[in-house]
């Protein structure tokens, strides 16, 4: 059985299915869906892009990659060992293409060997031969926003991506994710030749700020007609004070509705264009007669908050940055309904290596939800999502999902507790109610538990 694991970049889980201004989202994601399993209730280990990354790669929580947060160049990374090595000891072709966010201390292409490589720096110098400078385009005027970090007694000032769009300045040939996904089209045949089955992992930029949208996409969902959130702009009943000091409330400050609806509009857009690309990669399997033959599997890094708890990016423990969208194809699966339970980013290596007929290491931190696949039942078991900062260790919260019940710890703030079957916005925090005592001391003692461990 080949491989075909593709990601987006703040993909929110809802988009599976949405409808917005009149139009269908994802079309061909929602095929996919329909053809297999989609998990509505996935979670990321960490909504922050490196750290999410190395759980995807590693089956392993932050705490034991020792990537907890954007460590770009892998100085904390313990030694550990990917999926891709895995399977490249397996006698797997190794393909990849897209951002290369993996930052484990070597480089993923150090790794293992990869017959097929294009990354996000082979793309600057395609721009740069053709006068574009990438980095300079993002960095520009409103697409930036100065925020404050504080980590230990150091405050860090860095600029994050606004909810500001535009279109995209130059041909769409030369969008970042047209690149990689030509090459993986090619990729897919250059592969499929081969005596080897292969593992190709294509990594998309979209539906990541800043919102540049190419020509033909920027009107497909227009401002006036997306239906926002009753929570845009709004802060839970019970927020911690902490909240509004993190990175993501601050990219919120001073947003207007209307520029919710713009940015939604444009995060919408680049979104349909993934289901596009993705649609493409996934008739370059039937093109060359693999896609009976291929695990496919689809989700993204983490979510997006787009105003909701008055909040913009990533960065915290709520469900729009937490959540996922998480779709699973086997050969050896059958269609099924959408899959409820609460699963981890932590169980998609497992899961792939037992569907691929591999040996599963009994010290990963997820489980194999092959049973889901082939129509079967999940246990629930407790889910757990951390956020330790972006640049270093500024803050200090910790989730856990069980069933229907989420709490948030925050070392240096007051808990937050939520019923995600009566209150699905967040927008009451219970942890205080002594109707619900139990049920936080039970959670709270799941996650004193796993930080005894080592988170």
């Amino acid at each position: 059985m080949n491989l075909l694991f593709i990601t987006s970049d703040h993909q929110r889980a809802d988009s599976i299915g949405l409808q917005q201004a009149g139009r269908v989202v994802t079309p061909r994601l929602n095929a996919l869906a329909a053809a297999g399993a989609q998990f509505t209730r996935a979670y990321s280990a960490c909504p922050l892009c490196v750290p999410a990354r190395a759980a995807l790669a590693t089956g392993l929580r932050p705490a034991r990659t020792g990537v907890l947060w954007n460590d770009w160049k892998g100085t904390h990374a313990r030694e550990v060992t990917t999926l891709h090595e895995r399977l490249a000891t397996a006698g797997y072709t190794l393909g990849h293409t897209g951002m290369d966010h993996v930052r484990l201390g070597r480089r993923l292409r150090e790794r293992a060997p990869f017959a097929v490589w294009l990354d996000e720096e082979d793309h600057e110098k395609q721009l740069a031969a053709h006068g574009c400078d990438m980095k300079a385009l993002e960095m520009s005027g409103p697409f930036r926003r100065p925020t404050v970090e504080r980590v230990g007694d150091t405050v860090l000032r860095n600029d994050y991506s606004t909810p500001h769009a535009a279109a995209w300045p130059f041909a769409y040939e030369e969008f970042r994710d047209e690149f990689f996904v030509r090459r993986a089209e090619a990729a897919v045949g250059e592969l499929a030749a081969g005596k080897n089955p292969f593992a190709l992992f294509v990594n998309l930029w979209a539906p990541h700020p800043p919102f540049y949208v190419p020509p033909g996409l920027m009107d497909l969902f227009p401002p006036e007609q997306i239906d926002l959130p009753a929570n845009t702009g709004k802060r839970a009943e019970g927020e911690p004070a902490n909240r509004r000091a993190g990175v993501a409330a601050q990219l919120a400050e001073g947003v207007t509705q209307t520029e919710w609806r713009r940015a939604w509009s444009a995060h919408l857009a680049l979104t349909h264009l993934v289901d596009q690309l993705v649609g493409r990669l996934l008739d370059a399997l039937q093109r060359h007669g693999v896609a009976d033959d291929t695990l496919i599997v689809f989700t993204s890094d983490h979510g997006e908050h787009l105003g909701q708890h008055a909040m913009y990016q990533k960065m915290e423990l709520y469900e729009p940055a937490a959540r996922v969208p998480l779709l699973i194809k086997s050969p050896r699966g059958t269609p099924r309904a959408p899959v409820t339970t609460p699963v981890s980013h932590l169980d998609l290596v497992p899961t792939v290596l037992d569907q691929l007929g591999l040996p599963v290491p009994a010290d990963l931190d997820g489980r194999s939800l092959t049973p889901a696949l082939t129509g079967g039942e999940l246990a629930t078991v407790p889910v757990f999502s951390q956020f330790t900062g972006n640049n270093g260790p500024s803050a200090a919260r910790h989730a856990v999902i069980l069933g229907e019940q989420k709490l948030i710890l925050d070392t240096d703030d007051e808990p937050e507790l939520y019923d995600l079957a009566l209150d699905p916005l967040e927008m009451h925090n219970r942890a205080g109610d002594p109707a619900r005592a139990e049920v936080t001391a039970r959670l709270a003692k799941l996650l004193t538990a796993r930080l005894a461990a080592g988170v």
